[in-house]
């Protein structure tokens, strides 16, 4: 925390969001937990080929072209809720950190554009849809200011998309002393395999750097992996 000319302004992103702008009026805390997800979409699939019975490969070995097995793993959710932040102490109360400012724009939000990275769609201008009440009438503390009316996690973030596969191949050959047959099991594993870029959460101090904009992801990038296993 640095001060400037009376002003507490907070230039790390890190939040409190377990503390309340205003500790004498909880209710407007009122508001989506921080790991709330809406909507989520799973399916998992797990389908025998039946290569054996393609009639251009029955005159491979029955080994190779049997055993044959695709799983899938698809998720998709709706994106995290999130909380705009002033970056500056507004009042004389309250925990370091946790202001909120006041809406006075509505943003054409990313989350319905092409163009993801930058979350509220005005770069460098992002803050000009929101107002820090400062050097108000009756306003209290250092900057004479008042809470905000900006609610708790009232944004969301990107929706999440993932797609994993993998293929499998069971190749029974020997036995045990029992006279069980063993299996050598292939596996080639596909994961997020469209490569689909999931943004993370934007910067949400309005008074730190880079607002609005998206410089992270959620998940991997597709990564591939290949596999033997003896199963005896």
């Amino acid at each position: 925390m640095v001060e400037i000319a009376g002003r507490h302004e907070f230039r790390h992103r890190r939040f409190r969001d377990g503390f309340a702008q205003d500790p004498f009026n909880t209710r407007a805390e009122k508001g989506p937990s921080t790991f709330d997800v809406r909507h989520t979409f799973t399916a998992s699939v797990i389908q025998d080929l039946h290569a054996d019975r393609l009639s251009f490969v029955r005159s491979l070995n029955k080994k190779i072209t049997s055993g044959w097995q695709l799983l899938s793993i698809s998720t998709i959710t709706t994106g995290s809720p999130f909380t705009v932040y002033s970056g500056v102490q507004q009042t004389g109360a309250g925990s370091s950190g946790v202001d909120r400012p006041d809406q006075i724009g509505k943003p054409d939000l990313s989350t319905s554009r092409q163009i993801r990275e930058d979350y509220f769609g005005l770069g460098a201008n992002n803050a000009s849809f929101f107002a820090i009440p400062l050097n108000v009438p009756g306003g209290t503390g250092p900057n004479n200011g008042r809470f905000g009316t900006l609610g708790r996690n009232t944004f969301r973030g990107p929706a999440f998309h993932n797609f994993d596969f993998a293929l499998i191949k069971d190749t029974p050959f020997g036995t045990r002393g029992n006279g069980e047959l063993m299996s050598l099991q292939f596996r080639a594993e596909f994961f997020n395999i469209f490569n689909v870029v999931n943004f993370g959460l934007p910067a949400n101090i309005i008074r730190g750097s880079g607002f609005g904009a998206i410089s992270r992801t959620a998940g991997t990038s597709r990564q591939i992996q290949f596999s033997l296993k003896l199963i005896s």
